[in-house]
């Protein structure tokens, strides 16, 4: 059962997705709102990780030290999620707020730099399941290069980035994130070869 109307699912621009407003809504969706969203996706996180089924917006308020009202009036922007008298579906709502906000896909990233920081991020499990994928880490130290992390993810040389930038799974570039401290930021910051996607 979905709770969104096909007219007022997101348009995908560039494959991520507008957050747009309801067809009939007269003004547009504010950054304050778009940034509201992420926090309530957070949220239902937390209770679709803890099993809860349903919520309603009081308690989604009461919980998080949020207002039911502004939560109400911000999903009333993109359709009616809510039933009377149940609430919210907790795994509907949270799919559709990824829709709305383009976070419905897998995002690859590249990490520069494969210290400990890097290492520790590389090995987060809670990437994975907000949709991220760490495909590779990059690091100077001839040591490092050609190794893997505890989870798998592949170590390169950073002066390979340019001809390895294409190490996901999936086929798609990686973003690049930099876990490096700051005097040697200068030696990744722009690898040969390597142009922003």
């Amino acid at each position: 059962m979905s709770f969104v109307k096909e007219t007022n699912k997101p348009r995908r621009v560039r494959g991520r997705a507008r957050v747009e407003p309801r067809p009939d809504a007269a003004e547009p969706v504010s950054e304050l709102t778009t940034n509201r969203l992420s926090v309530y996706l957070r949220c239902l996180n937390t209770l679709d990780a803890a099993g809860v089924r349903t919520v309603s917006s009081q308690a989604l308020a009461d919980q998080f030290h949020l207002n039911a009202a502004q939560i109400r009036k911000d999903l009333a922007y993109f359709g009616e999620f809510g039933v009377r008298g149940v609430g919210y579906y907790v795994k509907e709502l949270r799919r559709h707020l990824r829709q709305i906000l383009g976070v419905d896909g897998r995002v690859s990233i590249a990490i520069m730099g494969a210290g400990n920081l890097g290492l520790a991020l590389a090995d987060y499990p809670g990437f994975r399941d907000e949709g991220f994928e760490i495909a590779a880490l990059f690091d100077t130290m001839r040591e490092k290069i050609g190794r893997r992390s505890r989870a798998g993810v592949p170590i390169y040389d950073v002066r390979d980035l340019g001809k390895a930038f294409v190490v996901a799974r999936s086929g798609t570039p990686a973003s690049p994130f930099r876990a490096t401290p700051g005097q040697a930021s200068s030696t990744t910051s722009s690898p040969a070869g390597w142009k922003p996607g």
